[in-house]
């Protein structure tokens, strides 16, 4: 599972991976929960859910509860263009593939490192 972890302030943003033994503490959150950071290296540092992905690329959707997959009817903003959509119940799941979150509390680690660009291997 990934995690991606934004930044507010710096508007920087990381992806990094959870090891399987630290999956059980976010699976069965919810969007819009908090989660230790604790989990991706950054100790005392609190993340919101604010979103997810499963295994298929369908999005967790706040307000619908559970894990399931249902096709919903989406109105868009402009206009009166209703369409079908499926997505994901609002609650993380063994099928989630990515968990945006945002950092809500900051800690003492040091963020540049954390946020720092990763070399890429020459080939």
């Amino acid at each position: 599972m990934q995690l991606v972890v934004s930044d507010r302030k710096s508007g920087k943003t990381a992806q990094r991976e959870v090891q399987k033994e630290k999956e059980v503490l976010i699976i069965g959150k919810k969007i819009g929960e908090v989660i230790d950071g604790s989990i991706v290296g950054l100790n005392g540092f609190t993340l919101k859910i604010t979103g997810f992905t499963d295994i298929s690329g369908f999005p967790g959707k706040k307000g619908i509860e559970g894990t399931k997959k249902i096709r919903i009817i989406i109105k868009e903003r402009k206009g009166k263009v209703k369409r079908r959509k499926t997505v994901r119940g609002d609650t993380i799941s063994n099928d989630t593939k990515q968990v945006n979150t945002v950092i809500e509390e900051y800690g003492n680690a040091n963020l540049d490192e954390f946020f720092a660009k990763k070399e890429k291997s020459e080939k």
